[in-house]
């Protein structure tokens, strides 16, 4: 055992020993510990196993894990949330991982038949593993789980049970690893570093501190000092749903994902997805697999995927790309439609998307203005001003309006705002 490895085992008997409630057997992850394993359940639920503890969420005291999953009998190696949506028997379940076997938990109750030797649920699976990770088709090749042990990723194909190694030495040994708003990030110490799960690739500056970003401690900025806004003040920028369900909501520097309330809404800045724009956007819509992005009299189009990928050529004007001029305050695009709904002050423009160049087929005033954000579903148009949104069925009852409906208030299950 090297000097590094003795190091972080006496720190974690330091940790262990000395907590501040006085609990010898409560570890505090806001120390700086190594953890077990790390996985979402059912309902979005994320869990943080050390030995026999387990943190439920991003902040809280340890639990004994036997309180969720009362069959563990001290620590596990690996867990991960099974993505099978063509099996619903395997969907969602939890599987944890310890020595040569797997338990299979859904709604933290032990399924009928477990524990199962590891080979027999995941042949070609080697025992004693280090993490586990779900990895869809889209991020993967095909739906798939990543097993990790020492260097080595063992790709497992849940329909086909087959198993492809890889290796690499390049990332650091994983003790956990975490799939949460479709990155991926590699556990080691109190660090993590996100990859790319079909290459392992490494991007960005890494390692960083869990504490800063994956729970809520004193000090540790990121994590520890966010407020959350209340829904009376809340303001957004833009706001848009794409082809595959994704719903992006756009405020200063930052977006949030508002599709993922299973695990969590958290904001991250605009240019970690769309690296192009570093001051924000004014509007944003999306059309026919790509999203359009609008600041200022600019317009950026990006290829929409697992990643964003900017069209060559981009950004143009608004008068090249969409015939028209002027600030630009919210746009939609309905699903299964390809007109763009521009509003600009107490104004509405179509604009026939199928047309090169871009058509403008309807100008046609607002009953109010001052609007900040809108998107369009096939319930029909939210229209946000502020802390307050309107709803129409469609853009035609929008148009033929002559007063504003009674506004409706933006609530915490909306954007995460504080009721």
């Amino acid at each position: 055992m090297d000097i590094t490895n003795k190091f972080s085992i006496l720190l974690v008997s330091v940790i262990l020993i000395s907590h501040p409630d006085g609990d010898s057997a409560l570890p505090d992850r806001c120390a700086g510990i190594e953890f077990d394993a790390i996985t979402p359940d059912d309902k979005g639920q994320t869990f943080f196993f050390k030995g026999d503890h387990v943190w439920k969420g991003f902040e809280g005291d340890a639990q004994p894990s036997s309180q969720y999953f009362k069959e563990l009998n001290g620590h596990v190696d690996a867990a991960f949330r099974m993505h099978n949506p063509e099996n619903q028997g395997d969907h969602d379940h939890i599987y944890l991982f310890l020595d040569d076997k797997v338990f299979s938990y859904f709604e933290h109750t032990l399924e009928e038949g477990y524990p199962k030797e590891i080979q027999e649920d995941f042949p070609g699976v080697p025992t004693h593993l280090d993490a586990a990770v779900e990895c869809p088709k889209g991020e993967c090749v095909t739906d798939s789980v990543l097993f990790f042990k020492g260097p080595d990723v063992h790709v497992y194909d849940i329909v086909t049970k087959t198993v492809k190694t890889k290796t690499w030495p390049h990332l650091p040994a994983c003790t956990s690893v975490f799939r949460w708003l479709e990155h991926y990030y590699c556990f080691h110490g109190h660090n993590f570093t996100r990859f790319q799960p079909v290459t392992g690739e490494v991007t960005g500056n890494y390692p960083k501190d869990a504490r800063r970003y994956f729970m809520r401690c004193p000090d540790f900025g990121h994590g520890g000092e966010r407020t959350t806004l209340k829904c009376s003040d809340f303001k957004m920028d833009a706001i848009t749903t794409d082809d595959t369900g994704r719903m992006y909501m756009f405020k200063g520097s930052n977006y949030m994902r508002l599709d993922t309330h299973r695990d969590g809404l958290h904001a991250f800045p605009i240019t970690r997805s769309w690296k192009e724009l570093t001051n924000g956007v004014d509007a944003v819509f999306s059309y026919n697999d790509r999203i359009y992005l609008i600041k200022g009299d600019q317009v950026y189009i990006y290829k929409a995927g697992a990643h964003f990928t900017l069209i060559e050529g981009y950004p143009k004007t608004l008068k090249e790309e969409l015939n028209i001029e002027g600030q630009v305050d919210a746009a939609f695009v309905c699903p299964g439609q390809r007109t763009a709904h521009i509003i600009q002050g107490r104004k509405i423009t179509y604009i026939n998307l199928a047309a090169t160049p871009r058509e403008i087929t309807l100008d046609a005033p607002l009953p109010f203005g001052d609007i900040d954000a809108a998107f369009c579903l096939s319930d029909g148009i939210k229209i946000f001003q502020g802390s307050n949104y309107y709803h129409y069925d469609s853009p035609m009852l929008l148009v033929m309006s002559r007063i504003a409906p009674i506004p409706l208030k933006v609530t915490s299950a909306m954007v995460g705002c504080e009721d």
